[in-house]
């Protein structure tokens, strides 16, 4: 099971310890604004053993993440493949989510960075994608960041998300040849 490690930062397998500062996490409503609505407990733990288990099998997902020295949870980044149905899937997509007090200090980059190093050199990945509503302009800034690529054409609605200002998202792209000239 792979575990990544940045400068600052531990992605890795969630454990129980996890659950509590993600229910936290997934049930402020300043975390979730750009989402349909904050998760129950319950909820959130479902969604956790979910995560869990994909990286069981898979040996990669939406890690923990935990700060080098310091916090030992603050939210995910990672890799995942989305569920729905789309211009662009199937697809692998880089994403994140963390807890508000380590918002601005560029974890989501120096974490988001080390998940697309291992979907190209380990994964193999010819291209990832990232999504999120028009209005999550933090997110979209990392996703630029990340040196990934926006066409308009690409935008689209989520077959998720309920009709209203967060239905339409934008789509970033990297390709692997872009990202290190192969």
């Amino acid at each position: 099971m792979a575990q990544l490690t940045t400068e600052r930062l531990l992605l890795r397998q969630w454990c129980e310890e996890d659950l509590e500062p993600f229910a936290a996490m997934n049930g402020n409503p300043e975390v979730m604004r750009y989402f349909p609505a904050t998760l129950t407990r319950a909820e959130s733990d479902r969604f956790a053993r979910h995560i869990q288990g994909l990286i069981a099998v898979h040996g990669w997902g939406l890690w923990a993440v935990e700060v080098a020295d310091g916090a030992p949870f603050i939210g995910f980044v990672g890799l995942n493949r989305p569920r729905f149905e789309a211009h662009f899937t199937p697809a692998i997509e880089v994403g994140w989510r963390l807890s508000r007090p380590y918002w601005g200090r560029g974890y989501a980059s120096e974490a988001g960075a080390a998940a697309l190093t291992f979907a190209f050199d380990e994964l193999k990945c010819p291209e990832v994608v990232s999504f999120t509503s028009l209005i999550n302009e933090p997110s979209l800034r990392v996703m630029r960041r990340l040196g990934m690529s926006h066409d308009l054409a690409d935008d689209f609605d989520h077959p998720a998300v309920p009709a209203g200002p967060l239905r339409r998202h934008a789509l970033y792209r990297m390709r692997r040849v872009t990202r290190n000239g192969r």
